[in-house]
């Protein structure tokens, strides 16, 4: 009796661990190439509506990126708000739906050969 309560609980702590790690995981992330990018300008307005007849705006940015070897790419993605000018960006790209996440980063995270692309 006493072992088949251990395996339960065992068991549980097990799936409990499992589904706290698959939710903090972002799959959009997963077996991305990475790119930097640096915000210049505001952004294209998209404005879009659902079917209540709601309005979405999003803002869409087409932007010279590097990979941490400093080969340039052009990538366009959009944001849900309009992005902090000059910010520096890790954008999450994969072949076939381009940029699938980003998430900004520090000039000092920058690899070299991008810092030297990017920094003036």
């Amino acid at each position: 009796m006493k072992k088949l309560l251990i395996t339960c609980v065992t068991i549980v702590i097990i799936l409990v661990g499992a589904l706290v790690i698959f939710q903090k995981i972002n799959y959009n992330r997963v077996g991305a190439d990475e790119y930097y990018t640096q915000i210049n300008g505001k952004g294209k307005v998209i404005e879009d509506k659902i079917n209540n007849g709601e309005k979405i705006i999003s803002y869409e940015y087409e932007l010279p990126a590097f990979d941490e070897n400093g080969r340039q790419k052009t990538m366009t993605f959009t944001a849900q708000k309009q992005l902090r000018e000059n910010a520096y960006l890790l954008l999450f790209v994969k072949d076939n739906k381009g940029v699938t996440s980003y998430q900004e980063v520090k000039k000092d995270e920058l690899p070299k050969k991008v810092s030297e692309k990017l920094i003036n």
